[in-house]
């Protein structure tokens, strides 16, 4: 696996150097909550630089990681879901999605671009489909 660095807002940054791109130049993706079913690492595994947001999802935190400049928004803990509008006002073209087994709030259901149930859908095909419809999101 990629080295992990600490970020000043708790965060993690993983990957081999920090930036706007993954350690092949691929794509970056903001990771808020525990992850417990391994979403980021299946999306490191496939050139995504991963940064991890633990603790609350601000404005700063997201600022923070990098939201910016990233492809997508994984959001694991639905109990952060203010984090979705938050992070489309940062960067609209983000792509957000959450991976979690709780249904999202009415309020934020309808910004997300993605809600998946992991017990639906294993976090390695949903890293490539991700992935995959990235090129098709572009053209």
């Amino acid at each position: 696996m990629a080295s992990e660095s600490a970020r000043p807002d708790g965060g993690r940054a993983e990957g081999d150097r920090a930036g706007e791109t993954g350690p092949d130049g691929g794509a970056l993706a903001v990771v808020a909550g525990p992850d417990e079913h391994g979403l980021g690492e299946e999306l490191a595994a496939l050139g995504v630089e991963i940064r991890r947001i633990d603790g609350l999802v601000t404005a700063d935190a997201l600022t923070d990681a990098g939201i910016a400049d990233a492809a997508y928004f994984v959001l694991t803990d639905v109990e952060e879901a203010t984090g979705i509008p938050i992070a489309k006002e940062l960067h609209p073209g983000v792509l957000a999605v959450t991976y979690a087994e709780r249904s999202l709030p009415e309020f934020v259901a309808g910004v997300a671009d993605l809600a998946i149930d992991p017990a639906l859908m294993d976090a390695a095909t949903v890293a490539e489909e991700l992935v995959d419809g990235a090129a098709d999101r572009a053209a």
